[in-house]
């Protein structure tokens, strides 16, 4: 019999040499961010499967790794565990640019207009982005950055009035005119940093979130004017912007009333998420997010783009600033369904999975809190994560670390309701409240996890990508093909309803409401809209209302965008351009929080479920 380490060994080789074969390429379509047909992403991919081989057979406890076998609990970022790395941080903009920083090869002075502001922006990213294994963002870019367009202004002022011009002429009026053309061709240049800084060996850009909309100050306003002006716009040949990711965020009596000061730009949004897909949309009136605000920028809920959220905080300022989440690891709730002849036995069998992924969070913790602050030089020297400034190189990361979040996640709802009750909760109320009893019962065993241990424990509807086809595969292995649960080449993600069930979009937002507030770490709900919106922005406006009057917490419409790549005709395309007849075709979608042109980088599972979309009516 094949002992558990010539299994691994086996599956280690077999990988490898998936790799290498045109014909089974998933394996290198993981992540759709990443180009895993390139040489370094190639390289990347070889170091991942022997580093996650090396992370299952030394670091992980003896129930972990047997939970993994069975198909029940997911680590994800398994590869970058032995380093040490985070998952992901909102990054304290304003601070590092205030103060100046030091990327490692040399100190950046505070910058004196908005130009050298989002250049510097772009540094910062890119000096972190190997610090973590997750996505960056930015909490409140339009507030970070007014500063540096207001310097912008007075520097423009200063110049004009210096040279000889009539008594009649407005200087005022024109230096801010002039401002505004350095303020956007900023934003251009931010947006297109942001798609061409290969980074990780070249196999990536940086996985980029910038968070706005809630500066009512000039200079703020019109950073965000410019950003979705220049987002519209698009990249040097009219094509969709994959990055940042943009997170709007709506606010009565800021920007969702025709009253409030900001609602001009909040139009402005819709038009873009017309053109574009983004921005997404966050809403902080919703009960759980506005219980944080206390009238400040820095207590404002912010989003990664993906859909994580970090707030609460048992050991400091609960803020999203400078913190972010720790690891995540997810639980399959269609195996624990299949293997149970009922809802008692299921919970007890939840219990148990997640006693051990709350196991293996803590296990994960400490190790991540033993290692030096000196292995991680930007992320903690520069204060990029809360506190990390007044550490020594040779500090360990425990006290600094615990202000971050460990989330346990979970995938498959709508299947795990199937195998349990023959329907899902798309299907009845009845079926709504037991996704709801599951999944609040999953909330209280993080809560209780937190008031025990002191550290902050959440769950977070997993947003998955490689993960929806690895965890069906395996249990279509032992149940065989099952009608509505292991019939597809995926699992639908976290609480979503399943996007093959026809259902109306008002509807959909309704029924899925309710599980932003249980899962405190993140989540998402989609909209998915038949044809071109570009001239229908008012239907978009309804689709934001809904899901602010359901209490959403994050929420993003998606659309068909297509462009030629021959003759840059954009609009819905079928097989061929009706300007040019050509056949190459741009498809932009959205995958897991993020927008994706080539499709040809999507695993089969995430390719399979996009075909499987269907449009909600209204």
């Amino acid at each position: 019999m094949m002992t558990y380490e010539q299994d691994r060994t086996g599956h280690l080789w077999r990988s490898f040499h998936d790799m290498l074969q045109a014909g089974s390429p998933d394996v290198l379509r993981e992540n759709a961010n990443v180009d895993g047909k390139s040489p370094m992403g190639l390289m990347s991919k070889f170091a991942s499967e022997s580093a996650k081989m090396y992370t299952v057979e030394h670091l992980l406890a003896p129930e972990v790794r047997e939970a993994m076998e069975q198909n029940l609990i997911y680590p994800h970022d398994l590869d970058f565990y032995a380093a040490g790395t985070t998952t992901c941080c909102q990054i304290p903009l304003g601070k590092l640019l205030r103060g100046g920083f030091n990327t490692g090869h040399g100190h950046m002075r505070e910058p004196q207009d908005i130009k050298s502001a989002m250049a510097l922006a772009s540094i910062i990213l890119q000096a972190n982005q190997n610090q973590q294994h997750g996505g960056q963002a930015f909490p409140m870019f339009d507030a970070d950055l007014a500063p540096y367009v207001r310097k912008t202004y007075e520097r423009k002022l200063r110049m004009l009035r210096e040279l000889p011009l009539r008594d009649d002429f407005d200087l005022e009026r024109e230096a801010w005119s002039m401002t505004e053309r350095d303020v956007y061709q900023a934003c251009e240049a931010f947006i297109h940093n942001a798609n061409s800084m290969h980074s990780r060996g070249g196999g990536q850009v940086p996985f980029i979130s910038v968070n706005y909309g809630t500066d009512t100050s000039d200079c703020g306003r019109m950073l965000t004017r410019q950003l979705l002006l220049a987002t519209q716009r698009g990249l040097g040949r009219g094509e969709t912007p994959i990055f940042p990711i943009q997170i709007f965020k709506v606010k009565s009596g800021v920007n969702f009333r025709p009253e409030d000061p900001n609602y001009d730009l909040y139009k402005l949004a819709l038009e873009t998420t017309a053109r574009r897909l983004f921005p997404n949309f966050a809403f902080l009136d919703s009960p759980f997010n506005k219980a944080y605000d206390r009238g400040t920028r820095e207590s404002e809920v912010c989003y990664m783009g993906c859909r994580t959220r970090v707030m609460g905080n048992v050991n400091g300022e609960e803020t999203a600033v400078g913190r972010g989440n720790l690891s995540f690891t997810s639980v399959n709730l269609v195996k624990l369904a299949l293997l149970s002849a009922g809802p008692e036995e299921f919970d007890r069998r939840l219990e148990k999975a997640m006693d051990v992924a709350v196991r293996q969070l803590h296990d994960r913790f400490r190790y991540q809190a033993g290692r030096q602050a000196g292995n991680f030089r930007f992320l903690y020297s520069q204060g990029v994560w809360r506190g990390g400034e007044r550490l020594r190189p040779d500090d360990r990361l425990g006290d600094v670390l615990k202000q971050g979040t460990l989330s346990v996640g979970f995938i498959g709802l709508a299947e795990a309701l199937t195998a349990l009750y023959g329907r899902h909760h798309g299907q009845d109320e009845e079926m709504q409240r037991q996704g709801l009893r599951i999944i609040r019962r999953m909330r209280e065993r993080m809560d209780r996890e937190t008031r025990d241990s002191g550290l902050n424990f959440t769950l977070i509807a997993t947003p998955a990508e490689g993960l929806a086809g690895k965890f069906v595969n395996k249990d279509r292995e032992l149940f065989g093909t099952i009608p509505g649960i292991t019939d597809r080449d995926y699992y639908t993600n976290s609480f979503h309803i399943p996007v093959y069930f026809p259902i109306k979009a008002a509807d959909k937002i309704r029924l899925e409401a309710p599980y932003h507030e249980l899962c405190n770490a993140g989540h998402i709900t989609y909209v998915e809209v038949d044809g071109s919106v570009i001239h229908n922005v008012a239907a978009l406006d309804r689709i934001v209302r809904c899901m602010a009057e359901n209490r959403i917490g994050y929420g993003s419409i998606n659309h068909p965008v297509d462009r030629c790549k021959t003759c840059g005709h954009g609009g819905i395309i079928d097989d061929r351009c009706p300007g040019c007849g050509g056949a190459e075709i741009e498809r932009i979608r959205r995958i897991t929080g993020y927008l994706v042109g080539d499709m040809d980088k999507w695993n089969s599972a995430k390719r399979a479920e996009e075909a499987d979309r269907l449009k909600h009516g209204r």
